[in-house]
């Protein structure tokens, strides 16, 4: 779960694509149940629908045509209430059992004009299927045979639905929320690249809560909590400390901070599926992830810099150009799908990290300030 921008306005994810698929799955055994000894001619509602009537169709194992007609009720979030029809159908229906696949059915405009246009064509019967229906604010007396999701009335986009444009490629549903009150940030960067220094600057300067995992889990450790003697027990074995332990330690501390603009997570996510995690347990309160930012540093300057910091920090792990190397393979292959993941969202932000440290804060404060 997650909340995303599309112009000026921020979604929140409301139906889930396994939901979606399950109502469109019933959609069709009732439609088969009536009509599989017919052929029917489907016709779409586009643009909304093109999603909708795509999966119904490869669904549906019995003899069928489909079509499309194109009429426009939405401006921006406001139904207009006026229909246009501006695709139209040619061929003769005489006979045919026609079956308007609609993608939304909320006021009942678009519904009425559909009903107008074939009232006249002679057809053997015309029944309605929409996948979503909104009975709050529908105000007409026309029957609806098949309906799949009764939603309240909030506008939602995602499966053929958009704002404006945006979001019909969104395989989800999304619907409209308030915009998120807590800027939290994802502070990423390969090993060497100063990711602490510029983490406390960005906290002091914004007054931010720092979160290390590392941290996070050394204090469960130390304090022996029931969460901390289970992740040592990983650790010691060599093992990495399983998904929901992470996120049950992490929940704790959220859970616990003081009053702040927002959190700088620090080594967390690791894994998809801990972002997605992160995404739902911050979406229940009403936060959401500003985006992840990523200092970058070209990896001979990091090797060289590493090299020269083992010759005082004693860590052997700064004094080897193999492990150096080693510990630069696994950052990049662990944060590789966590940035295809938030590139998706819109929220990957790459920050030159070459230059003095009051030149990086400023490149982080700039990406910061827009988010």
């Amino acid at each position: 779960m997650s909340i995303i921008k599309l112009h000026d306005k921020y979604f929140k994810t409301y139906i889930s694509e396994e939901k979606i698929a399950s109502a469109v799955k019933k959609l069709v055994k009732q439609v088969s149940k009536d009509c599989k000894k017919e052929t029917p001619l489907f016709i779409g509602i586009l643009n909304g629908s093109f999603m909708f009537v795509a999966d119904f169709v490869r669904k549906y194992k019995y003899n069928c045509e489909v079509s499309f007609v194109k009429l426009a009720s939405y401006e921006g979030t406001n139904s207009t209430g006026k229909i246009k029809q501006l695709v139209g159908l040619n061929e003769s229906l005489e006979g045919r059992t026609v079956i308007i696949l609609e993608d939304i059915i909320d006021t009942g405009n678009t519904l009425s004009e559909i009903y107008n246009i074939f009232k006249d064509k002679k057809l053997k019967s015309l029944k309605i299927a929409t996948l979503f229906f909104k009975p709050d604010v529908f105000k007409k007396e026309l029957p609806i045979d098949y309906i799949g999701i009764e939603i309240p009335d909030k506008f939602i986009v995602g499966y053929g639905l958009d704002y404006d444009g945006l979001g019909r490629n969104l395989s989800s549903i999304y619907q409209i929320t308030t915009k998120p009150t807590v800027k939290n940030i994802l502070l990423f960067g390969p090993p060497g690249v100063g990711k602490g220094t510029q983490a406390d600057l960005l906290k002091t300067k914004y007054n931010l809560v720092h979160i290390s995992t590392g941290d996070v889990f050394r204090s469960h450790m130390k304090r022996e909590t029931k969460l901390g003697i289970l992740a040592k027990s990983y650790i010691d074995k060599g093992n990495l400390v399983p998904d929901d332990v992470t996120i049950k330690m992490l929940k704790s501390v959220v859970n616990k901070v003081p009053a702040s603009n927002g959190i700088i997570f620090d080594g967390f996510p690791r894994t998809k599926a801990q972002a997605i995690a992160l995404d739902k347990f911050l979406e229940e309160k009403g936060e959401t992830i500003g985006g992840m930012i990523t200092i970058e540093v070209p990896t001979n300057l990091l090797i060289a810099r590493l090299l020269e910091r083992g010759k005082t920090s004693g860590r052997a792990d700064d004094q080897d150009e193999n492990k150096i190397l080693n510990r630069f393979n696994e950052y990049f292959t662990k944060t590789e799908e966590l940035k295809e993941y938030y590139l998706a969202q819109n929220k990957y932000f790459g920050v030159d990290g070459v230059g003095e440290i009051k030149e990086i804060t400023k490149r982080l404060s700039d990406v910061y300030e827009k988010l």
